[in-house]
């Protein structure tokens, strides 16, 4: 009898495993993720521990789980923060599926915000933008990061957001800058 519930509880376990996967790697949403709400009503008060289990098998596949606190304080609340599964290399080729041009507006815009201490006048970064890109695309790709998460903006003024800090190596970006 011990062995059948010994069994049960680890099927039961893999359902949970298979079942956090599941949510991260599929969008429901327009943002990637989950939110740890929705983990906890879908595999129960122990969510924590399936997400540890199943970080340890994306390991293995060079992935890894990801918990973002969207706000950007420093709040202790799993239950608020988003939960991504991200790859750990960021070296991989063609894995965001962007343009080419829309990475580097990207890159660029990072990088500017970055070097004025995480926070910029949205006219300064479109005037520097604009150098380089139509302004069209410029007003356009900058209203898309923010609905991405790649960028918050709080009275007219930019900075980095929870997606660019869950899924961008900061330091690599910008040693990969200077060094071109």
């Amino acid at each position: 009898m011990e062995e059948e519930t010994e069994e049960e509880s680890r099927t039961k376990a893999e359902r949970k495993v298979k079942r956090a996967a599941q949510l991260m790697f599929f969008r429901r949403h327009r943002i990637p993720g989950v939110k740890g709400w929705e983990l906890k009503k879908a595999l129960g008060e122990n969510y924590m521990e399936v997400i540890a289990v199943l970080n340890s098998t994306l390991d293995k596949l060079g992935m890894e789980v990801k918990r973002i606190n969207e706000e950007g304080g420093g709040e202790e609340k799993a239950e608020r923060d988003r939960f991504m599964i991200v790859l750990k290399n960021h070296l991989v080729e063609k894995a965001s599926g962007e343009r080419i041009d829309q990475v580097a507006m990207l890159s660029a815009t990072l990088a500017y915000i970055i070097s004025k201490q995480g926070k910029a006048p949205r006219k300064a970064v479109e005037s520097f933008l604009s150098d380089k890109f139509p302004k069209r695309r410029v007003f356009f790709a900058l209203d898309r990061y923010i609905k991405q998460g790649y960028l918050g903006e709080d009275d007219k003024v930019l900075y980095i957001g929870w997606r660019t800090r869950a899924e961008v190596d900061r330091k690599s970006l910008l040693d990969l800058i200077l060094a071109s």
